[in-house]
């Protein structure tokens, strides 16, 4: 099996090689192991840096285009390189190397074709309590969508095989983690959890600039996950809150209007109008976004079909025209 290990980058000259350097050359159960940087705009040497140490492949934006874009590329470029199974990792050296082969195992003994490497979270000391709490209700939101049994979904350590790097599709341009794992529960990828080790920080995270930073994106990723993956459940929970609450101010009209003070309650009855008018629409919103979320399902099962054609195209005409 050969296996390439991808890391995107951005303005990484500088940690880069301490994270090449623990890299493995070696993994048992592949034959052949390769590195794989993708370089999203960088201002700095980050591109020259990957040459200089011996990756075996780089892949550069002209512009920064954003980490889950750049995520996403590096899978392209795998498939496309024919890897067989491919591990991602991140550019400041978060997690422990030594775990990849702890990653690349399960997929080698056939237990899982998508696997992610769960932090200890709770004794990681530069994680505040607030960020452990996000991380927890993530992943839970994630379990509930995916109806998979992720311990860790923000986790960028992860390992796949090319059949389900084929399969991914990204649109979130802030991050790739949580919708992945969606994306496969919901295509009935065996998905799996391994514990792995992490480092001391090298540097502050570029993503997360503030804690209300990153409660405000955790919190817009979650409802968009829902408003994707779930939108029936999102929109008819919206939707029995406010005919509920047209109703109960329905029925409190009602209990004054027979009371004989129905002439000073008649605002309850616009609200109770305006509720309902509401709560119904969500509820219509739900059905046409669940029948949107099924289309977008099968778009998803022609897009990995093509991709694999032009993939098996591609190395047919490849192996055609060498000697």
């Amino acid at each position: 099996m050969n296996l390439i290990i991808q890391i995107p980058c951005y303005n990484e000259a500088e940690a880069l090689p301490v994270t090449l350097a623990a890299l493995p050359r070696s993994v048992p159960g592949c034959t052949r192991v390769e590195w794989l940087v993708i370089d999203d705009g960088s201002h700095d040497e980050t591109a020259a840096v990957a040459q200089r140490l011996g990756v075996d492949h780089v892949v550069r934006h002209a512009t920064n285009r954003g980490l889950a874009a750049a995520f996403m590329t590096g899978l392209d470029a795998a498939t496309r390189l024919g890897a067989d199974i491919i591990v991602n990792t991140d550019a400041d050296n978060q997690y422990d190397a030594r775990d990849i082969a702890a990653l690349v195992a399960p997929i080698i003994d056939g237990q899982a074709e998508f696997v992610i490497g769960a932090r200890p979270i709770e004794t990681t000391r530069h994680f505040s309590w607030l960020k452990r709490r996000l991380q927890r209700l993530g992943s839970r939101v994630v379990r509930v969508a995916s109806h998979t049994d992720v311990a860790d979904a923000p986790s960028g350590f992860r390992a796949m095989t090319r059949d389900v790097a084929l399969r991914l599709n990204v649109f979130n341009s802030y991050t790739y983690t949580l919708e992945t794992i969606i994306q496969a529960g919901r295509s009935n990828i065996r998905v799996l959890s391994v514990p792995v080790r992490t480092n001391p920080d090298l540097r502050p995270s570029r993503l997360v600039k503030s804690s209300g930073n990153y409660v405000v994106r955790s919190l817009a990723t979650i409802v968009r996950i829902f408003a994707t993956y779930r939108p029936m459940l999102l929109f008819w929970v919206l939707g029995v809150v406010f005919v509920g609450a047209g109703f109960a101010s329905g029925v409190r009209f009602l209990v004054y209007f027979f009371g004989g003070e129905g002439n000073g309650h008649v605002q309850s009855v616009i609200f109770t109008a305006l509720s309902m008018t509401i709560g119904f629409l969500l509820l219509m919103l739900g059905f046409l976004a669940d029948l949107m979320s099924t289309n977008r399902r099968i778009l998803e099962r022609i897009d990995w079909r093509l991709r694999k054609l032009e993939l098996d195209m591609g190395q047919r005409r490849k192996s055609a025209t060498s000697p």
